[in-house]
C-alpha cells in the first residue's frame, strides 16, 4: 500500500494524524530504539528519522545541536540505514520516512540511496533541500519504487506554485506553517487558518504541519484543516530534559484532551 492510501484509510479512523521526528544517533541509538518503541506503543502514525547533516538549514538550534552531537558521536549513514531497516522490520504499524538534506543523498549515490531506502522498508524521503525543480531524477527514482516524495507549502507560496509542487509529490504535503526554522512556536490564528484553506485547495493530498507544534492544544485546533501534526523539537526537549520513558504519557496527552 503506497503512503498516501494508507494515510487515507488511518483518516476514516482519527481525525487527524500524528507525525514524530527524532534525529538518529542522537542522544544514542538506543535511545532513539527506546523512543521509538514509545512513540509506536502510542499510535504514532509516521516517523521521520533524521540522518544527521552538518548544516541543516531548515532546522532550529535544537535539532541542529542534535544534528551535531550525533556527528561527533561518529553516527554513520549506514549506521542509519541498519537501524531504520530493524525499526522498519519491528514495528511495521508505523510509517518510517528517511529526513535529510540533498548532499548526504548525493554523496551516496541518488540512485543507490532510492532503492536502498526502499528495500529496508521505508515508505519515502523528506528532504528539505531539493526543490523539484532540481529534482527530476529523484522524483522519477523514488516513483518507480512507489516511495513518497514528500514536496513542501510554505506561507509565501503562490496558489499557482502550490499547484505546481503537489502535483509532483506524493504521500502527502508538508505544509511549514510559520517563516524561519523548527523549533519556534507557532500561532494557532486566522492567518494560518487562511494559509491551509489555500493549501487543502491546492492539493488532494494530505496535508501536514509541522514547525512549532508542540501541545494537545496546537493539534486541536488544526484538526479539521489538516490531516497530520507533526511534533519534533518538542519530543527532542522532553527527552534531554526528562529521558525517553517520558514519551509515552507525552504522546498519549497529545492524542487525547
Amino acid at each position: 500500500m503506497t503512503l498516501h492510501n494508507n494515510l487515507k484509510e488511518r483518516l476514516t479512523k482519527k481525525p487527524i494524524l500524528l507525525m514524530t521526528h527524532l534525529v538518529l544517533g542522537y542522544p544514542s541509538l538506543a535511545t532513539n530504539r527506546e523512543v521509538i518503541c514509545q512513540m509506536a506503543e502510542n499510535g504514532v502514525d509516521c516517523i521521520e528519522l533524521q540522518i544527521p547533516f552538518s548544516e541543516p538549514m531548515a532546522d532550529g538550534p535544537v535539532i541542529l545541536k542534535a544534528n551535531q552531537k550525533a556527528l561527533a558521536g561518529g553516527i554513520t549513514v549506514e549506521d542509519c540505514f541498519a537501524f531504520a531497516e530493524e525499526m522498519a522490520r519491528e514495528f511495521p504499524e508505523v510509517n518510517f520516512l528517511f529526513m535529510t538534506y540533498y548532499n548526504i543523498v548525493f554523496r551516496f549515490g541518488l540512485a543507490d540511496f532510492i532503492a536502498r531506502t526502499a528495500e529496508i522498508g521505508l515508505k519515502g524521503f523528506i528532504i528539505p533541500d531539493l526543490p523539484p525543480e532540481e529534482g527530476e531524477e529523484y522524483l522519477h527514482l523514488a516513483a518507480e519504487k512507489n516511495m513518497a516524495a514528500i514536496m513542501f507549502f510554505t506561507p509565501t507560496s503562490t496558489d499557482e506554485r502550490m499547484a505546481d509542487v503537489a502535483g509532483q509529490g506524493s504521500g502527502f504535503i508538508y505544509c511549514v506553517a510559520r517563516r524561519g526554522v523548527t523549533g519556534e512556536h507557532t500561532e494557532m490564528d486566522a492567518q494560518l487558518d487562511g494559509y491551509l484553506a489555500r493549501c487543502r485547495k491546492a492539493t488532494e493530498l494530505p496535508l501536514a504541519v509541522g514547525f512549532g507544534i508542540a501541545s494537545r492544544d496546537d493539534i486541536a485546533m488544526l484538526e479539521g484543516k489538516a490531516d497530520m501534526a507533526v511534533i519534533g523539537t518538542a519530543t527532542i526537549k522532553l527527552v534531554d530534559r526528562e529521558g525517553a520513558a517520558a514519551v509515552g504519557p507525552f504522546i498519549r496527552g497529545l492524542a487525547h484532551s
